[in-house]
């Protein structure tokens, strides 16, 4: 053996051609098993009985040891009918991007060679998905949560005199920014680590159809100044992870105008709606934001992880994060070519390639294809949603905004928050489906997000049927279905 290359690259060859060829084929079959399944106890107590290894063991084994124990017990978000969370499906050329950029094994930390291009070709056909100027600048990252948290450190360190608190700290500035009531906690998580802590983030209430309430932000901002506060960021949702509504962002861009505020908007798997002709118009002013993070490895199926910041402003990002180091230094010519940098606009120095699985996605679909995507979930998510109103046993508990249906089961004499939460954890057992939880307004729902590529009108058919078969399991009595003649066609 040369170093850790193998002593006979025919046998690894052989063996990595069938690793392709049998991944492909579960990909392919994917449909055809369970959602997900427990893993055996004594599957997860092996894991945690193998001591560290001394000495190596041979590829061929891993590989049996992945099969066995690993592949059967993934999370099955490549399912069709995983519908929890906000999951892409991922895809077979996904997948082959990622074995390319494994091999290659570039650090897009920074220099000069030919992945950073193809990152700065990828912001720069984001900027343009997005209706940002191709001077916008941006990174890729692990997701939207790290993604967000650029944003908010970006912002507060666009505030006068914001890039001294990089040397001295926030020292006694009051800085807040808000957000509504159902934002995602990452957005919290970012002001807890930008050092602002939780409580900065003021938590908008929101309206009847779970979109941010413009005169209460008003009211909020007017009570903050007067006792002595610094606003200085308002954060926009395209796509809340519960209902899937969408902030009013043309008012919210023209109120932080006027205010002299940070517009973000954490577009984490919504933005990428403004690829459908059909609900692009839902999205409008996401383009007035100073900036959108947003997730490749949602909607727009990329293999995990792929996660993007973008940000209008040229220099802004910089501002933030950029450092001069020595052993960092930036030649004219030479590896050390090629400023700036990624690690110039981010926390990561050590980054890697990202960008292949994403330019495979965009250029491999095209926005159309990616566009077309959005508009089938969005259709299957409203086929459900008409399926529910016409199962008299079933209520929709919120307006189907995009692609996420919220809903229960009512069965009188039930408690009905236990019951659902029940029946959740009954389907994932079952292996036919893969809904999540939420809670609205005080009540247990069943949660649906319909983001996987592969999802059809029949898996929602599925989905309901297997749910009612399991509550009268459960409660051991007939439910009130819909007639066939009421179904949607």
């Amino acid at each position: 053996m040369a170093g850790l290359d193998p002593e006979n690259w025919e046998d690894l060859r052989a063996l990595g051609h069938r690793m392709l060829d049998d991944m492909l084929d579960n990909v392919k079959t994917v449909a055809a098993g369970p959602v997900w399944q427990p893993m055996p106890e004594s599957v997860r107590q092996g894991f945690h009985d193998v001591p560290l290894p001394q000495s190596g063991a041979p590829v061929e084994q891993l590989y049996h040891q992945f099969t066995q124990q690993v592949l059967p017990y993934a999370v099955g978000n490549r399912h069709p009918r995983f519908m929890g969370w906000v999951h892409g499906g991922g895809t077979p050329q996904g997948m082959l991007a990622e074995m390319l950029a494994a091999g290659l094994n570039a650090n897009l930390g920074g220099r000069d060679h030919a992945p950073v291009e193809v990152e700065r070709m990828v912001i720069r056909w984001t900027a343009s998905m997005l209706g940002f100027p191709e001077t916008a600048t941006g990174v890729l990252v692990t997701g939207s949560s790290m993604a967000n948290f650029i944003g908010v450190i970006t912002a507060s360190r666009a505030v006068p005199a914001g890039v001294k608190m990089r040397a001295e700290g926030i020292q006694s500035r009051r800085l807040v920014g808000y957000a509504g009531q159902t934002a995602h906690g990452c957005i919290a998580r970012a002001f807890d680590l930008a050092g602002l802590g939780t409580d900065a983030l003021r938590r908008v209430p929101m309206d009847a159809a779970f979109r941010m309430d413009m005169d209460a932000l008003r009211s909020m901002i007017a009570e903050d100044r007067a006792a002595g506060f610094e606003p200085f960021l308002v954060v926009g949702t395209a796509g809340t992870v519960d209902t899937g509504s969408i902030d009013p962002l043309a008012d919210l861009a023209a109120f932080a105008r006027d205010e002299g505020l940070w517009f973000h908007v954490d577009g984490a798997f919504g933005a990428l709606a403004r690829l459908s002709a059909e609900y692009a118009p839902a999205l409008a002013g996401m383009e007035q934001a100073n900036s959108i993070a947003l997730d490749f490895h949602k909607w727009a199926q990329t293999p995990y992880d792929a996660g993007c910041i973008i940000v209008r402003e040229e220099g802004k990002q910089a501002a933030a994060f950029a450092q001069s180091l020595a052993y960092l230094a930036r030649e004219d010519r030479g590896l050390a070519a090629g400023a700036p940098w990624f690690c110039d606009l981010g926390p990561d120095l050590s980054r890697g390639f990202r960008a292949l699985k994403v330019w495979f996605t965009l250029a491999g679909f095209g926005t159309d294809g990616l566009g077309e995507v959005v508009t089938r979930s969005c259709a299957v998510a409203r086929y459900l949603a008409a399926r529910i109103d016409d199962t008299p046993c079933l209520e929709l508990l919120a307006p189907v905004t995009l692609n996420i249906v919220c809903f229960r089961v009512v069965v009188e004499n039930e408690d009905l928050d236990t019951l659902n939460g029940e029946l959740v954890k009954d389907l994932h057992e079952s292996g036919i489906a893969a809904p999540s939880t939420t809670t609205l307004h005080g009540k247990r729902a069943i949660r649906a997000a319909i983001v996987n590529h592969r999802t059809t009108e029949q898996d929602a058919d599925i989905l309901l049927n297997a749910l009612l078969d399991l509550a009268e399991t459960r409660t051991g009595k007939t439910l009130h279905r819909a007639s066939a003649e009421t179904l949607p066609a």
